[in-house]
């Protein structure tokens, strides 16, 4: 019994397929506290664009939707933010926050992730932000 070409095929796909998912996995274990807390915060932004776009929706069943999709987006957030938080007590904060998700209404969250994403969106080559003066 010979393999033809498409078993060949196959097999390649699936060792490349092995080799880019081991790779990504790697790449992940290397990833700094603020690359996970810029990684959090870009599903906050998103989150919080989408909030905004719900309140300026007049249609109330399509405002809901996006709400939801907020919601989704920011829950997304938790994890990440949460392995930041385990690397560098700096994102606690924000952890801290999104916790609170399940809990507190997302337009009460907004002006606390955004003051805590800025720092992270803020931070330059990987290298933690200075605390605030203010």
């Amino acid at each position: 019994m010979t393999t033809g070409p498409p078993a060949r095929l196959i097999r390649l796909a699936v060792g490349v397929a092995a080799l880019l998912a081991s790779g990504a996995a790697v790449a992940a274990c290397g990833a700094s506290a603020t690359d996970l807390a810029k990684a959090s915060c870009a599903h906050v932004n998103s989150s919080i664009a989408t909030l905004n776009q719900a309140s300026h929706t007049a249609d109330a069943s399509k405002a809901a939707s996006l709400r939801q999709k907020a919601y989704l987006d920011l829950l997304s957030a938790i994890p990440i933010a949460a392995q930041a938080a385990y690397h560098d007590i700096q994102w606690e904060s924000l952890s801290a926050t999104l916790s609170e998700a399940n809990r507190v209404p997302e337009s009460e969250l907004v002006p606390a992730l955004k003051a805590q994403c800025q720092s992270a969106d803020s931070s330059v080559f990987g290298q933690p932000t200075p605390p605030s003066s203010g």
